[in-house]
């Protein structure tokens, strides 16, 4: 069963919902990926929210541009923690979907990452699971272990070769 699930409004949310399906299949979290709309097909939207739970869903990832509503209506249905992923938008780049899901009402908390934030949102869902998952948590760890390791082999090289020829190797 899938223990994350993620959802869109639109396919064209995709790239940044796939960094978040990325990073957990790195971290061998199950998940399970969908387009669904609030405002288009609510009575279906409902039952999916509503079900959730009852599908082995334990965090609801959920990216929404504009008016933003999914990631709220999410955490309206969904007893256990959601997590908004403002999308950049082509009118005011985003900030009003980050406004949208950043200002629920009290009660209804929904955990925002930056805007187009898709990484960090699978990144935090595996943090909220690894708090029951001790293997998960040692893949998490591991995984920061590895990120520590790239900047310092950056480092490393920018020292070896200087800064010109790091930033012409950056632009191949």
């Amino acid at each position: 069963m899938a223990k994350v699930a993620i959802v869109m409004g639109s396919d064209s949310d995709m790239p940044v919902m796939a960094q978040a399906a990325d990073v957990l299949e790195k971290l061998g979290v199950d998940f399970e990926i969908t387009v669904i709309s609030a405002h288009r097909e609510p009575d279906i939207f409902f039952d999916y929210a509503k079900t959730a739970e009852a599908r082995g869903v334990k965090v609801i990832i959920a990216g929404a541009g504009k008016a933003a509503h999914l990631p709220g209506m999410c955490a309206a249905l969904f007893p256990m923690p959601v997590i908004g992923i403002p999308m950049k938008t082509s009118d005011l780049g985003g900030v009003d979907s980050l406004y949208s899901i950043v200002q629920m009402p009290s009660g209804i908390p929904v955990a925002t990452v930056a805007i187009n934030g898709g990484t960090n949102a699978g990144i935090l869902a595996a943090k909220i699971l690894s708090t029951s998952d001790e293997a998960l948590l040692g893949r998490l760890k591991e995984y920061s272990e590895n990120l520590k390791n790239d900047v310092v082999k950056k480092a490393e090289k920018l020292d070896q070769i200087g800064y010109k020829e790091y930033l012409a190797q950056m632009k191949k």
